[in-house]
């Protein structure tokens, strides 16, 4: 049985450092057909981060001449760097029947709704400020001056929240991966995203061969 008509998109949007990155690959690792999207970016590669792994790369002139060519579905200019998500590969995926996580900026992500993207919105966020500050600390990967400003970000963006359809606190990753995997169970059951065509097959044009308590 074919359950699925078209893939499901699923953005994935946090302030800096709520740990949507992580979220994003185990919740990929632990649901069968759910494919996570990587992003490119002009940024340069952070400890253990390894190119089409983490991300793709690029240098400013290739990403130029990608979005040149419409190479992304949405990008944007994040923390002095640029984001996007490639459009083919996500196309590809969604066409053949494959959910997709796109772990994207808000920007992005509310990019993508106004152009009337039927996806799913997830927001993460952290238990609070200073649980965000301390796991900025913690990377290791910036220095105290971008910390700062990474923060004050995470403030003005905290109130994109509205524009999503849930939100998932990301105090305990374990607890959160639950919440996320019950959001992908359950938009897949939704009526609309399913090929329903099985049930007329199996159960109205279906001639069984003698009626059960006949007599």
């Amino acid at each position: 049985m074919n359950d699925y008509q078209k893939g499901i998109i699923f953005v994935v949007s946090a302030p800096s450092g709520a740990g949507k990155t992580t979220l994003c690959a185990e919740l990929s690792r632990r649901v069968p057909n759910l494919s996570r999207s990587i992003s490119f970016t002009t940024r340069a590669p952070r400890p253990g981060e390894a190119h089409g792994v983490d991300y793709f790369f690029v240098t400013d002139d290739k990403f130029t001449e990608m979005v040149e060519k419409n190479g992304f579905l949405e990008w944007a200019e994040v923390h002095g760097h640029r984001y996007g998500t490639g459009r083919d590969r996500v196309m590809d995926f969604v066409n053949q029947g494959h959910d997709v996580l796109l772990n994207i900026d808000c920007q992005g992500a509310i990019h993508l709704k106004k152009k009337g993207l039927d996806g799913v919105f997830i927001y993460i966020l952290p238990p609070s400020l200073e649980a965000l500050k301390a796991r900025l600390l913690e990377r290791r990967s910036d220095p105290p001056e971008e910390v700062a400003r990474r923060l004050r970000k995470a403030r003005e963006e905290v109130w994109s929240y509205r524009e999503y359809y849930y939100l998932v606190v990301n105090d305990q990753v374990e607890e959160a991966l639950v919440e996320l995997e019950a959001i992908v169970r359950a938009e897949r059951r939704k009526m609309k995203r399913m090929n329903l065509g099985w049930i007329e097959e199996t159960f109205i044009k279906a001639k069984p061969e003698s009626a059960v308590g006949e007599g």
